[in-house]
């Protein structure tokens, strides 16, 4: 299996309302030399995190221990620039399941559901919302429900829902990468093999 499943998920969040937030950002190109997903949460915003000298920069909210969960919040056109997919190795593995924003960039939706992360595409209103109910309760929870494609605030209720591609959430639903996918239809793919041999 590639990764966790991801079904239903309930978590507080971290907001970073940042407009076009591009991949060298999230992850800066001196950082691109390994080639396994493993450590790059380390350097996950590293030039935003960090001073020269490595020390935390403390008006940053990933060094705020208010705000905790596994779900980011970001602003809109969030992941542009290069199609780097590190981008997206490094908020995995710095423990995020979920980015929601109200528009990203094509490669990195991609990039971010290829290895298990679910893109929640919403409406900026809704998205202001979002915004709004972490900074009156930096506890507040929200509800991202894959199966029935919705997003809810949950202490007031207020829902959304998000499109996904079938397959990419039949995917994210079961764990599986692109050849994890393949995989679990060996026998399948066999016996139509089978049956085309004259």
């Amino acid at each position: 299996m590639a990764y966790d499943k991801f079904n239903i998920l309930r978590s507080s969040a971290v907001p970073m309302p940042i407009e076009n937030v591009d991949t060298d950002q999230i992850i800066p190109a001196r950082f691109l030399k390994a080639t396994k997903r493993e450590g790059f949460g380390d350097n996950l915003f590293r030039d935003w995190r960090y001073n020269t000298d490595g020390s935390p920069k403390q008006d940053f909210v990933l060094n705020n221990p208010t705000y905790t969960g596994k779900i980011l919040v970001g602003g809109h056109n969030f992941g542009s620039g290069s199609s780097r997919e590190h981008a997206a190795w490094a908020i995995y593995d710095y423990g995020f399941r979920c980015v929601v924003s109200s528009f990203f960039a094509d490669i990195f939706k991609g990039n971010s559901i290829n290895i298990g992360i679910l893109p929640v595409q919403v409406s900026p209103a809704f998205l202001d919302k979002i915004f709004l109910a972490i900074e009156a309760n930096p506890a507040a929870e929200l509800e991202v429900d894959l199966p029935a494609q919705t997003i809810t605030i949950v202490e007031t209720g207020e829902q959304e829902s998000f499109a996904i591609n079938g397959y990419k959430k039949n995917n994210l639903m079961n764990g599986f990468d692109d050849i994890d996918y393949l995989q679990a239809m060996k026998e399948e793919i066999g016996g139509f093999a089978d049956k085309s041999i004259y």
